[in-house]
């Protein structure tokens, strides 16, 4: 590492025209997803410099103008003239794709943002920004408009510390969502926090008073401790850190009661919801160590662990720092480094092994976990050829109770999962046969967070999800064999109805995520109300909706209808109301944040009762209408 970052340790690869044509392939999309990017990607600037050991403080604010600040204590971004350019570096970083420090080698040795086009994309992409720079004790700024400077830099004070301060208003031309929620920024800002082992990461919500300071000397291992706080752990964490070929490896992991296997891994900060070459050098490097502890101690009578049993109940955080990280795509999410593979799979059979041999009763433990993992594993086994007996025999490999579609072509073809018969029922009169098959459930399905494989496929209606899917499960799961490209879970509007709803979004997300992740998994959103004045009438989706109506028609003689069940709905009215494409509402499921995501279906849908209690009384005020 060198001390000296100037103008000189700046390159530019190419200008910035494409960002504003085409902000999709610089941010991902222009929705919610997208907007909170614009934040992340200042944010990773200023890790970058915590990674060089020139910053430890961080400030997030959301202002009530719509403005985001993002501040540091770092160098401060150089401002002078650029040796080949003859521009000012900061100008030349803020409106020149691949422009900056992260291609300079000496600048920062590792690096998230591996494209370099941060700050300029930001800049492109919002309505105005400012820069504020305190370096060699003065403060200076500039402005910018969509982009383009409004007037040179200029010196505004003076300061004897260094740092950076950018302030940007998302481009209303550009965004369709322009409002930034404070949980989604949370939840990024402390996975940050608990990456870069004591950072001081602060964020505040002008509009709200809401303020979180996120700080973990602890890092990786207070980050396993996290994600494990509500479940039942069988030991404390095993930290492992090794340093080979200049790629920094850190893992921690720990065992839980549990049956899920939780793992995140990231490459210079980035969160790779892909994986890639470190996660599997990690599998690879779990299995054989896990394995080769067996044999040593005198258990050639328990025959060899799968990958899938070695993991059956971890959680595990792999952070990784590499000079020169290759991740496939514009969106950095899976490691193709092939040299990768290995330096993991060494450094954690290494430190493990080594591990494991000093801490015997912990080595049992884990032992005796995984083994009963394979047993577990040997029934569900059992449990698949049965489902495939039976289907076999019955002489369909469809649920009987499904009312399939007339099209083979999943790109066009849908499936409504019902609650109940008499919903399904009225359902099966409502859609059109030709793209809409509908498969009703009897009952509330299985829990999955709290059942082991081999029980959830003696389950009859996750069965039948299986099958009419045509996916499979668990390592046999393929989504090229999926039947239908919406997946609409339909339930009562009550409290039974979203319960349902959630169990069933459980399974798919411990069972079938990549529906999820690939967006094929909906929510139909029926009306809570049936708005009617004379013979004229309106159906209102939600409360807001309902009052709006009612104002609209003038309070006198204004009738309501409360759905609270779709069977309470002709085949008539469910079509015009939920079913029919060109007027329903679907809401589509996604996963903003895998961590988070996690842990609220372990906290919420687990074993242990005090993370729902909290739950319900944090939230229940904010729940407007409730129906029991």
């Amino acid at each position: 590492m060198v001390e000296t970052y100037d103008a000189k340790d700046i390159s530019v690869l190419q200008g910035l025209d494409a960002v504003r044509k085409r902000p999709g392939m610089y941010i991902g999309s222009t929705g919610i997803r997208g907007l909170h990017h614009l934040v992340y990607e200042i944010v990773d600037n200023s890790i970058d410099e915590v990674m060089a050991g020139h910053a430890k403080h961080i400030k997030v604010v959301i202002h009530k103008n719509g403005k985001v600040s993002v501040a540091d204590d770092g160098r401060g971004i150089p401002i002078g003239m650029h040796p080949k350019l003859k521009l000012p570096t900061l100008e030349i970083i803020m409106t020149k794709l691949h422009s900056g420090g992260k291609f300079d080698k000496n600048s920062y040795k590792v690096s998230g943002g591996l494209h370099g086009v941060g700050l300029a994309v930001v800049n492109a992409l919002s309505s105005e920004l400012d820069v504020f720079v305190k370096r060699d004790g003065k403060v200076s700024n500039q402005k910018y408009v969509r982009g383009k400077p409004s007037y040179p830099i200029k010196v505004i004070g003076e300061d004897p510390n260094n740092g950076t301060m950018i302030t940007f208003l998302p481009d209303p031309e550009i965004f369709n969502v322009l409002d930034f929620e404070y949980k989604i920024l949370a939840s990024r800002l402390r996975e940050m926090a608990f990456l870069n082992k004591g950072v001081k990461i602060i964020i505040v919500d002008e509009r709200t008073n809401e303020e979180s300071t996120f700080h973990y000397e602890g890092g990786i291992k207070s980050f396993v401790e996290y994600l494990n706080e509500n479940k039942q752990v069988l030991h404390a964490p095993i930290i492992l850190e090794k340093t080979k070929n200049n790629v920094v490896v850190e893992v921690a992991l720990q065992y839980t009661t549990g049956f899920k296997e939780t793992v995140f891994s990231f490459v210079n900060n980035i969160n790779t919801v892909e994986g890639g070459t470190h996660l599997s050098g990690f599998k690879t490097a779990m299995t054989r160590t896990i394995n080769t502890y067996l044999e040593n101690n005198k258990n050639k009578d328990i025959p060899k662990l799968s990958s899938e049993d070695v993991r059956e109940g971890l959680s595990a955080i792999i952070s990784l720092k590499v000079p020169e990280p290759q991740f496939e795509g514009q969106t950095k999410t899976k490691l193709g480094n092939s040299n990768v593979k290995g330096i993991v799979d060494s450094c954690v059979s290494e430190a493990l092994g080594t591990y494991l041999e000093e801490n015997p009763q912990i080595g049992s433990t884990i032992i005796e976990k995984a083994v009963s993992a394979a047993k577990a594993r040997e029934a569900a086994r059992k449990a698949r050829d049965l489902v495939r007996r039976k289907t076999l025999l019955e002489g369909s490999t469809l649920p009987g109770k499904l009312a399939d579609c007339s099209s083979k072509d999943p790109s066009l073809s849908e499936i409504y999962i019902v609650e109940g018969d008499s919903a399904g029922g009225s359902a099966k009169s409502a859609r059109n046969r030709e793209f809409q098959a509908i498969l009703p459930l009897r009952g509330k399905v299985l829990n999955v967070e709290k059942a082991r494989l081999a029980k959830i496929l003696k389950n009859n209606e996750i069965v039948a999800i299986i099958t009419a899917l045509g996916v499979g499960i668990a390592e046999e799961f393929n989504l090229e064999n999926l039947r239908y490209h919406k997946v609409i879970i339909m339930t009562d509007s009550d409290v039974d109805g979203a319960h349902i709803s959630i169990l069933l979004l459980t399974f798919f997300f411990r069972y079938m995520k990549p529906l999820i992740e690939n967006g094929y998994i909906y929510l139909a959103l029926p009306p809570l109300y049936k708005v009617k004045k004379g013979k004229s009438f309106k159906y209102a989706r939600t409360e807001a909706d309902k009052d709006k109506l009612i104002e609209e028609y003038g309070k006198s003689g204004v009738t309501l209808q409360r759905y609270k069940g779709l069977g309470e709905m002709n085949p008539n009215q469910l079509w015009d109301t939920t079913m029919d494409p060109s007027v329903r509402y679907l809401k589509k499921v996604t996963i903003e944040d895998a961590v988070e995501a996690d842990k609220y279906f372990s906290d919420l849908m687990g074993d242990e009762v005090p993370p729902r209690k909290k739950f319900i009384q944090e939230n229940a005020m904010k729940v407007v209408n409730l129906d029991v």
